[in-house]
């Protein structure tokens, strides 16, 4: 895993020296995600920038990386700064060593740059169609004077561009772009409603003129300008197994995915909560690990002891986790947090810093962090269970006859994040005006219900099969994306680089494309998963509930959040003065404890801390017109 950044400027408005001073800045912004080493690379035009953390042939994998020059010619035939892992690297460098190409290193960066030269020349998503992995990368070729910016096909690892009056300006994180002097550190009401819909929209990054690499995307840009090309997107594989042998297939792609996953040459471990996916994905990975796999838990001071279930959380993980740690036989630690560390202001400008946008989830953010640090102390890789709940139809929205029914994006009308766009909360109420939320949800909805691949087959005639195709669409298009951020975030952070088997996208065209019926034919969540990994498990864990990330239940949290919004309120020099109800704030601060069943009311006061001091920090400009 690494970051990388950079540009091209086919003017050359800059002297070389200013030039190198800039990539050099935008480089050292994403130091955390690189700890191991640092790369530039400067010609005629083009600007590569490169920090690596190390996993992958440790002592040879240093980029940026170039092909050598053609006969004839001084310059590279092509260089690539890469971030991410191919899994099936060695596969493709067989098939190249075959062709002729020779290699001089064991990276699978290194297999990235011959794939291009052998099948990308006309077209980089010839290349990129062959790879299995998550990346982010940017292949600049001199003599066709073209970058390509390439990001996996889930959006697992992050890259965001900003084209430019002569060019483009590339990065893994919006804070590397923002460190080239000439751009603006505007937010205007878009950026706004992006950064307070929780929906995924990567032609809107919240900085005014950035956007995102769409997942399973290719971006072009040479003197005739910029295109985005797709080369991958969800389709009707017309399944038509049945059930026994789509659980068979199901077990088969977990197997092979973890195995080509456990591919690293630094210690790697598991992140485990005692639900079904991550002890599913750990039972995996301890098949094919020689000894006993480190595996991870968060968990909170008292938490256990005094946990209090409500609609979302029944049960506490840590029983779940010991049970699994001592049938899989792992090697675990348990992480416990206090209120004090996840308050720690430090910590929580860590957090904020690491997402580069105040997202407001306070203690679910500042628990990864610390979780994710800790890990780091012991291993260089992790995996996680990310996404099981979107592949395989987990969350209760997907089960609650009311939510699939609302006309609008599940996750707003369920349990779990049930918010009324049109409630203002603690904004000030013409801002809200200006907003309109509840016209830009309805806009993101309408159009990411016609991008749904139509059934095919028996199911094409069934009212609710259609209807479940399309909010399994919506979660693995427009809300997984936000998860994967968060996590990549906090674990670039402090240099870990965290897999995410259940993302590969053999698994997910598989999967995406069964009945619904399929997934749940015994009647509960995620039946092809339970039923494919069963043998590895506890059968209290094959039969637990979902239970979401945890979040902490001590009052004492959210009386000091509390206490700080009455101290933001206070002060009279608050940016985030015009963007709030001072008055709803207030009411807010002295209505009686929430408590854990109402995590959205403390999640806006969140908000509201996150976006003060994300205002402060990025020093970021409101057009509020």
């Amino acid at each position: 895993m690494c970051g990388i950044c950079g540009g091209v400027e086919f003017r050359q408005s800059r002297r070389a020296e200013e030039r190198r001073e800039v990539l050099a800045a935008m480089t050292a912004t994403m130091a955390c995600r690189g700890p191991d080493d640092e790369g530039l690379h400067l010609d005629a035009h083009a600007a590569l920038g490169h920090r690596r953390l190390a996993v992958i042939d440790v002592p040879r994998g240093r980029q940026p990386m170039a092909l050598p020059p053609r006969p004839g010619t001084d310059e590279p035939e092509a260089v690539l700064v890469y971030s991410g892992e191919t899994y099936n690297f060695r596969e493709l460098r067989a098939e190249l060593a075959a062709a002729g190409h020779t290699f001089r290193t064991d990276s699978d960066t290194e297999v990235v740059l011959h794939a291009h030269r052998e099948w990308g020349r006309r077209d980089p998503r010839e290349a990129v169609r062959r790879m299995n992995g998550m990346f982010a990368y940017a292949l600049w070729d001199p003599a066709a004077q073209e970058l390509v910016l390439v990001r996996d096909r889930l959006g697992i690892k992050p890259l965001y561009y900003l084209p430019t009056a002569d060019g483009v300006l590339f990065g893994s994180e919006p804070k590397a772009i923002l460190a080239d002097p000439r751009v603006e550190r505007r937010v205007t009401l878009d950026g706004l409603r992006r950064l307070l819909a929780w929906v995924h929209d990567p032609s809107n990054a919240v900085f005014a003129g950035m956007r995102e690499v769409p997942p399973g995307a290719v971006v072009r840009i040479t003197r005739e300008g910029l295109r985005e090309e797709r080369y991958w997107q969800l389709a009707d594989t017309g399944h038509t197994d049945d059930v026994p042998t789509t659980v068979r297939r199901v077990a088969e792609l977990l197997e092979d995915t973890a195995r080509r996953q456990l591919v690293a040459d630094v210690p790697l471990c598991t992140l485990l909560s005692g639900g079904l996916d991550s002890s599913a994905l750990t039972a995996l990975a301890a098949r094919h690990t020689e000894g006993r796999i480190r595996s991870f838990a968060v968990d909170f001071t008292g938490y256990e002891d005094n946990f209090r279930a409500d609609d979302v959380r029944g049960t506490p993980d840590a029983p779940y986790v010991r049970e699994v740690a001592a049938h899989v036989g792992t090697d675990h630690t348990d992480i416990k947090l206090s209120t004090e560390q996840l308050m720690d202001p430090d910590v929580r400008r860590a957090a904020l810093h690491a997402r580069d946008l105040p997202m407001g989830l306070g203690d679910m953010d500042t628990s990864l962090y610390l979780l994710f640090k800790a890990v780091r102390e012991r291993s260089t890789v992790a995996l996680s269970g990310e996404s099981a709940d979107e592949v395989f139809g987990g969350y209760r929205d997907f089960h609650d006859p009311d939510t699939v029914a609302a006309d609008t994006f599940p996750w707003l009308a369920g349990r779990m994040m049930k918010a009324d766009p049109s409630d203002p909360g603690l904004l000030d109420a013409a801002v809200a005006g200006r907003l309109d939320l509840p016209g830009h949800l309805e806009a993101q909805y309408r159009a990411a219900l016609a991008e749904v691949p139509e059934l095919t087959g028996p199911a094409a005639d069934d009212p609710h099969e259609r209807r479940m195709r399309e909010i399994c669409f919506l979660y693995l298009t427009r809300f997984l994306p936000n998860l994967l951020d968060r996590k990549d975030r906090m674990s670039m952070a402090v240099g870990l680089e965290v897999r995410v088997p259940f993302c590969d996208h053999r698994l997910v065209e598989y999967v995406f494309g069964t009945p619904w019926a399929h997934k749940t034919f015994d009647g509960r969540e995620k039946s092809l998963l339970r039923h494919a990994t069963a043998h590895l498990l506890p059968e209290s864990v094959v039969q637990r509930v979902k239970s979401p990330y945890p979040s902490t239940q001590d009052d004492t949290y959210e009386k000091e959040l509390r206490e700080r919004a009455a101290d933001l309120l206070r002060r009279d020099d608050s940016p985030a003065a015009p963007l709030i109800d001072r008055k709803a704030v207030a009411a807010r601060i002295d209505a009686p404890l929430d408590g854990y069943t109402e995590m959205g009311r403390r999640t806006q006061l969140e908000r509201v801390l996150d976006v003060d001091a994300w205002l402060r920090d990025y020093d970021v400009e409101l057009d509020l017109r």
